[in-house]
């Protein structure tokens, strides 16, 4: 028996990468990491018909965004339709498969009979061709796997403990199809054992499906792996998790804006907790820490409000030039439709500090920190003027405003709130009412970051250029 630990990831190329199989990426990937075992990245592209283009990079590219790195792979079961075959014919050849020759119509007919069944005992496909010994092997067929017929699959599941199915309530189900390529069972089966697989840590939904897989295990006399199946992923609803509660493809996610630290410490929750309160990781410490025998059986609940929780913390624990370079990229994928430059990495660490402390995800920036990357700024006389205030007073706190700048000798944010408090003392305003028309001035916003940082951030000649604008707006 090999001591190995070795896993796997396999996705089907059928769609975006949904937040539960990348959980199950990250579960099988920690444990691969704890073990010193080896991870393996495999794409079950066997189901040609459900198959959508591209959608195996899209995978690949979020789990290299996530630092999920694989050991081998990714091998592609398309490729190895060879090795599905032999292992068919050696069943075929045992008595313990055999070959189906039953129409589609009949199969209609024979689910169609089963619905209106009260016996439950008699459930799927009757095994007729089972029956039948003297059937003609050059018609249209599928092969189906003849599953034992009475007694129990009984195996450790590593979440849920001892499971037991009664084998006669297991249709024989079908292990190569019409159009010659093998079921996800076979070929998951024949796979696992090539690649030498040790532990097997899947979605829930696969659990019915085990003592199929185990069975077939025993028929072509493989060892079996040790399983473990992970708690369903729930909305808020405590309803299996779908698009109408959220973002539910780790795609949307990124383009959101989250962070990969982020979604992994958010990911690692969902069925997992260390202890009742902690609640922030690094994936050192999850590597540390997580123990695929603590996993909860009940579904785990995606809250996407403690994701941004957690995603802000992390944004906000960064070293800046990392944070600069994950803002950056996530522009180069997601232009803001705001901006009317595209921003430089230079540009980008600058207003790092501005808004670290702010957000809890990428794409909130833009909303705060747009008016830096446009060339003119939208608003109204109206909003420039402030509650106490009129036309010409505000004029006056403007040109006002402009001379205590352009007389500030160190142009910081320091030097700049005190220069401009005590322009409202002279003024006999409120700081308030000044600083509030220079953050629309500057950045057409009533919100924003520090306005004596965004000063800073604009420098004297951008700012006293804004300040102009809006005087001449005031004026005409």
């Amino acid at each position: 028996m090999q001591n190995e630990i070795r896993v796997r990831f396999a996705p089907s190329p059928t769609g975006d990468p949904h937040l539960g199989s990348i959980r199950t990426a990250l579960f099988n990937w920690l444990f691969a990491q704890q073990n010193n075992g080896k991870f393996i990245l495999r794409i079950e592209d066997t189901d040609q018909s459900r198959k959508q283009h591209n959608s195996d990079q899209k995978m690949i590219t979020a789990l290299k965004w996530l630092g999920l790195d694989w050991d081998e792979g990714p091998y592609y079961q398309s490729k190895r339709l060879e090795k599905y075959h032999t292992a068919i014919d050696t069943l075929i050849k045992n008595n313990k498969a055999y070959r189906c020759y039953c129409s589609p119509e009949r199969l209609d007919n024979l689910r169609k009979q089963n619905s209106k069944n009260h016996d439950k005992k008699f459930i799927g496909y009757d095994k007729l061709c089972r029956k039948n010994s003297n059937l003609e092997t050059s018609k249209p067929h599928v092969v189906r796997f003849a599953m034992p017929e009475t007694g129990k699959t009984i195996f450790n599941d590593i979440v849920r403990n001892e499971v037991s199915f009664q084998n006669e309530l297991s249709e024989d189900f079908i292990i190569l199809k019409s159009d010659n390529f093998p079921t996800y069972h076979l070929a998951n089966v024949v796979d696992d054992n090539d690649m030498k697989i040790s532990h097997v840590f899947r979605a829930e939904e696969w659990l019915p499906s085990t003592p199929k897989h185990i069975n077939l295990y025993n028929a072509l006399g493989y060892p079996i792996p040790k399983y473990g199946h992970l708690p369903m992923l729930l909305s808020s609803d405590r309803t299996k998790l779908s698009k109408r509660h959220g973002a539910t493809s780790i795609i949307d996610l990124i383009n959101i804006g989250y962070i990969p630290i982020g979604l992994i410490n958010f990911l690692a929750l969902l069925g997992w907790s260390l202890d009742d309160k902690t609640e922030i990781f690094q994936t050192e410490e999850l590597i540390k820490n997580f123990d695929i025998h603590d996993l909860t059986k009940s579904g785990a609940v995606v809250d996407y409000e403690k994701l941004s929780w957690i995603n802000g913390y992390h944004i906000r624990s960064l070293d800046p030039d990392s944070l600069a370079k994950q803002i950056y990229e996530f522009w180069e994928l997601n232009p803001p439709k705001n901006f009317d430059t595209s921003p430089t990495m230079e540009e980008t660490k600058k207003i790092v500090p501005l808004i670290q402390n702010r957000i809890k995800i990428l794409s909130e920036i833009s909303e705060y920190i747009g008016f830096y990357f446009k060339k003119s700024i939208d608003y109204t006389i109206e909003e420039l003027i402030q509650k106490g205030m009129d036309l010409q007073s505000t004029k006056i706190a403007l040109e006002a405003s402009k001379s205590a700048l352009n007389s500030i000798t160190k142009f910081d944010s320091v030097s700049i709130e005190t220069s401009l408090r005590n322009t409202a003392i002279e003024l006999q305003i409120k700081p308030g009412q000044l600083l509030s028309t220079l953050r629309v001035s500057l950045t057409g916003q009533k919100i924003s970051p520090s306005l004596f940082e965004i000063i800073e951030l604009n420098g004297i000649d951008k700012t006293i250029e804004r300040i102009n604008i809006s005087i001449e707006k005031m004026t005409t």
